[in-house]
C-alpha cells in the first residue's frame, strides 16, 4: 500500500499555514526565500545533502551562529545521522562522536516532544555538559522534527550572533524548517526503502547466477559473502558451513585486510552457533560485548547479524554481517531485507549443492569408464606388447639389440604400474582419502596424470606430514588441485613438476610450507582469465600466506621452486605474464 506523500496531508498543510500567520512582518518578508529554498532542498531524494541544505538556512534566517539536525531511524533508537552547521572541521574532529539522542537537551527534544527556548543552557537541569572540543553555546532553541505524527529528530540553533535570546519569531521559523525536514525525511525514507529492496533483491539474483555457474565452490561462496558485506554497508561478509565435528567452519570471508579467519570452527557450544543450528536468527548490539559471543573473532565488531541458510527444514550453514565497533546500528528494514536475502542464498546453495551431485555423480562413472578402458584396453595392450618384445628378445642374436628391447620391457613395466596406479585414484572415493599429506598430494598427482597423459614429477622437501597442520594442509590440497586442473585444462604443457617445500621460510622468518606447480606449457596471455590464479591467492592469504606466479620449466624459464620469496611479486596472482616459457605457480603459507 503506497505512503502517503506528508507535503499532500491536509493537515500538514494547515499546520504549516497556522506557523505562516503567526510570523513577524520582519520575518514574514523573508518566508517566500525560506520556502524557495526548502522546496528547492526538498525535491531532492538524497536526505543528507537536503538536510545540510535546511541546515545552514535555519542558521542565516535565525541569525545564529550554529545550527544541526538530529535524525533518529525509530523513536527511541540513538542517533542516525547528525548535521551541524558552524562547527569546524577541527573542532568536530575533536569532539568525536555525535550525541546520542538519549541524554541532554537534544534528548529531551525528541522525548518530549514539545519546543525547548532558553536563554542560558547551561543553567537547565537537562544539560547533560559539552564534550571537549565543543564551542561554547548559551542561548538556546530547539523544535522537534515529526514523520507522520512521530518525531523522529529534532532541529535546534544556539548563539544568537548579537547575543540576544531567540524569540517567538525564531520559534515559528524552526517549525516551519522542522516541518520540512520531516518532509525531506519521509521522501528520502520511502526512496531508500524501495532502493534498498532493489539493491537487495539484485544481489540475491547475482547469488544464485554465482552459485549455479561458477565451477569452484569456495568462489561461490567468496561471492555470496562479498553480496552481504555490500549490501549490508558492513565491516566484513563471513559464510559458514557446519563442521564435521560440529559446529561451524568459516568457508568464505570478504573484508578490506586478511583476516586469517579461513577455516577456524566455533564449537557448537557457543550459544551462538547453537541458535544458528536451530534455524534461528541471531541480531547483536555489539558483539564486544555480547557474553553469547565466545571468539576472539568478536572483539573487533559492533552491531552483528547472524543469519541462518536454512532451505526445506535443513540448516546449510549461516551468514555474518557484522559492522564496525561504534557503527551504526541495523535498521529493522536491513534485518528482515538481510533475512530474506540468506533465505535465497539458502536456496542457491541447495539448488547448487544438487547440481554438484550431478556433475560429481557424472565425473564419477566418466572415470569408472576411464578405468576400464585402462585396465581392459591399454594394459592388457601393453602386456602383450611387452611379451612380444621379449620374445624378440630371446631371437636377436645382437647384444646391443638385447640390451635395447630389455630397456624398453622395463619401461613397459614401468609404465603399466603408473597406469595401475592411477586406476586405483579412480576408483577411489573422496572418503577413502588418506589422511597423510603426502599421499594425498600423490593422489592429486596420479588423479591429473590421466588428462594430462602423462605423469607429473614430484619432489618433498623436510617432514611434510609431521609439520603441516591439517588447516594448511587442506587448503595446499585445494591450492594443487587448481594448478594441476589448470595446467591440464589450458596449459598444453609436456612436463609438470611438483613440489612441496616444509623448510620454506616467509619474508618475515616465519616457517611455511611452499608449493610450486611448474609446466613447460603455453603459459599465460595478456589480458587471459585470471580467476583460478585470484582464488589461489585469496586463500593463500586468507591463512596469512602468499600466491604469485611467474616463468616455467620452458627454455626462458626457471625451474620450479628455484626462486622464493614474495618480494616484489606482490599478493594477487595478478603479476607478470608468462609468455611461452611455461608457468610456475607458487602457494605459500605459514605452518
Amino acid at each position: 500500500m503506497a505512503e502517503q506523500d506528508p507535503k499532500d496531508s491536509p493537515g500538514a498543510a494547515q499546520q504549516t499555514g497556522g506557523i505562516l500567520r503567526g510570523l513577524s512582518p520582519e520575518l514574514t518578508a523573508c518566508v517566500p526565500e525560506l520556502l524557495e529554498a526548502t522546496r528547492s532542498v526538498g525535491s531532492g531524494i538524497e536526505l543528507h545533502s537536503t538536510l545540510e541544505r535546511i541546515c545552514e538556512t535555519t542558521a542565516e534566517l535565525a541569525r545564529a551562529r550554529y545550527a544541526a539536525i538530529g535524525v533518529v531511524e525509530s523513536p527511541g533508537e540513538t542517533l542516525s545521522d547528525f548535521i551541524s552547521h558552524g562547527v569546524s572541521d577541527e573542532a568536530a574532529r575533536e569532539i568525536g562522536r555525535w550525541p546520542d539522542g538519549h541524554t541532554g537537551l537534544l534528548g529531551a527534544l525528541i522525548q518530549e516532544g514539545v519546543p525547548i527556548q532558553l536563554e542560558d543552557l547551561t543553567g537547565d537541569p537537562r544539560f547533560a555538559g559539552f564534550p571537549a572540543g565543543h564551542p561554547p553555546m548559551r542561548t538556546f532553541l530547539g523544535v522537534p522534527i515529526r514523520v507522520q505524527g512521530k518525531i523522529f529528530g529534532n532541529l535546534y540553533v544556539a548563539e544568537r550572533q548579537d547575543g540576544e535570546p531567540f524569540g517567538d519569531d525564531e520559534l515559528h521559523m524552526l517549525r516551519v524548517l522542522a516541518t520540512e525536514a520531516g518532509i525531506a525525511i519521509g521522501h528520502a525514507r520511502t526512496y531508500d526503502a524501495a532502493r534498498q529492496r532493489e539493491q537487495w533483491i539484485d544481489g540475491s539474483v547475482a547469488v544464485t547466477t554465482a552459485l549455479l555457474s561458477a565451477g569452484d565452490a569456495d568462489e561461490a561462496l567468496a561471492v555470496v559473502a562479498e553480496q552481504a558485506r555490500r549490501l549490508a554497508d558492513a565491516a566484513a561478509g563471513i559464510v559458514l558451513l557446519p563442521a564435521e565435528s560440529g559446529g561451524l567452519e568459516i568457508a568464505a570471508i570478504a573484508c578490506d585486510k586478511p583476516s586469517g579467519a579461513l577455516g577456524v570452527i566455533i564449537p557448537p557450544q557457543s550459544p551462538v552457533v547453537a541458535a544458528l543450528l536451530r534455524g534461528e536468527e541471531v541480531f547483536l548490539d555489539d558483539s564486544a560485548t555480547d557474553p553469547r559471543m565466545t571468539t576472539g573473532l568478536a572483539d573487533r565488531f559492533g552491531p552483528h547479524m547472524l543469519l541462518p541458510l536454512r532451505s526445506g527444514g535443513r540448516v546449510l550453514g549461516a551468514l555474518s554481517i557484522p559492522r564496525v565497533r561504534g557503527g551504526r546500528p541495523f535498521t529493522p528494514a536491513e534485518r528482515t531485507l538481510a533475512t530474506h536475502f540468506a533465505a535465497q542464498a539458502a536456496l542457491a546453495l541447495k539448488l547448487a549443492e544438487a547440481q554438484r551431485d550431478r556433475e560429481r555423480l557424472a565425473v564419477y562413472e566418466d572415470r569408472d569408464r576411464i578405468a576400464r578402458d585402462l585396465h581392459d584396453l591399454v594394459i592388457q595392450r601393453l602386456f602383450t606388447t611387452g611379451i612380444m618384445l621379449e620374445g624378440a628378445q630371446r631371437r636377436s642374436q645382437v647384444a646391443e639389440v638385447r640390451a635395447g628391447i630389455g630397456r624398453a620391457v622395463d619401461e613397459l613395466d614401468v609404465t603399466i604400474q603408473e597406469i595401475r596406479t592411477a586406476i586405483f585414484a579412480l576408483q577411489q572415493e573422496p572418503a577413502e582419502a588418506p589422511s597423510a599429506l603426502r599421499t594425498r598430494v600423490l593422489r592429486e598427482i596420479n588423479m591429473a596424470a590421466v588428462p594430462l597423459g602423462f605423469m607429473p614429477s614430484h619432489r618433498f622437501l623436510g617432514p611434510v606430514d609431521s609439520l603441516v597442520g591439517e588447516l594448511a594442509g587442506k587448503n595446499l590440497i585445494a591450492a594443487l588441485r587448481e594448478a594441476l586442473s589448470n595446467t591440464f585444462r589450458h596449459a598444453g604443457a609436456s612436463r609438470v613438476e611438483v613440489r612441496v617445500d616444509a623448510t620454506a621460510v616467509l619474508p618475515d622468518g616465519r616457517d611455511a610450507v611452499r608449493l610450486t606447480v611448474a609446466d613447460d606449457g603455453v603459459g599465460i596471455p595478456e589480458g587471459g582469465r585470471r580467476s583460478g590464479l585470484r582464488n589461489l591467492a585469496r586463500r593463500a592469504e586468507s591463512l596469512g600466506g602468499a600466491s604469485w606466479f611467474g616463468p616455467g620449466l620452458g627454455e626462458e624459464g626457471h625451474k620450479a621452486g628455484e626462486s622464493g620469496t614474495t618480494g616484489d611479486r606482490g599478493t594477487t596472482g595478478e603479476s607478470g605474464t608468462t609468455g611461452e616459457s611455461g608457468t610456475t605457480v607458487t602457494w605459500q603459507v605459514p605452518l
